[in-house]
């Protein structure tokens, strides 16, 4: 575990660190962002945790392997807009008329915080970049905000890794599906069309 001189995250590194500029051994990385009511409490409205159990899964696989993994968890609760933004969007999503939509789901968040995200992705490689990194032979991400982040500052992906389907929460089916037909990565997941979204819906409030 690292705690670089770069403020807001930390490191959590499987296998041999001095492999990890080595571009002919295996490398796994996952750059998440903080989601204390999903990483700490458990919470099935969204993604968060078991996608980071899959990225330290699949980063001890690559350990296994005689390559490494590179976990960076970030300091970007909500997408940086802090947790009690992040709770009174949700709050929001489960009380609006017709309930928790995919097809509302990146609007609920901007007609709360007034932007869908304030994460600045530019120096998010800056840790990776820290360690030496220059190729990821697996990024464990949908997000294409962080892919292009990560390529444009010189480090090449061989392969990007979707969240098994079976690992989706019941009630984060709102989120995945938005966040697919917003065009990020889905892997084998299919693209719903505008009047398909509407379709998925949330747990209701009792």
């Amino acid at each position: 575990v690292f705690l670089p001189p770069i403020g807001g995250c930390t490191i959590y590194i499987f296998g041999d660190p001095d492999t990890l500029p080595d571009e002919s051994k295996q490398l796994t990385v996952r750059v998440h962002d903080e989601c204390n009511g999903s990483d700490v409490f458990g919470s099935d409205i969204c993604t968060c945790r078991p996608y980071l159990f899959h990225g330290i899964e699949e980063c001890v696989a690559a350990a296994q392997a005689g390559g490494a993994g590179v976990i960076v968890y970030n300091r970007k609760e909500g997408r940086a807009l802090g947790e009690v933004t992040k709770f009174m969007v949700y709050n929001a999503r489960k009380r609006q008329e017709g309930g928790d939509t995919a097809a509302e789901y990146f609007k609920r968040t901007e007609s709360v915080a007034g932007v869908q995200d304030m994460r600045f992705q530019e120096l998010m490689p800056d840790p990776l970049h820290w360690l030496g990194i220059t190729r990821i032979h697996r990024f464990v991400s949908m997000s294409n905000m962080k892919y292009d982040a990560v390529t444009a500052s010189g480090i090449v992906i061989d392969e990007r890794v979707d969240i098994p389907e079976e690992l989706i929460p019941c009630d984060a089916h709102v989120e995945i599906d938005a966040k697919v037909f917003a065009g990020y990565f889905a892997g084998s997941k299919k693209q719903k069309t505008a009047e398909e979204l509407k379709g998925t819906v949330g747990r209701q409030l009792k």
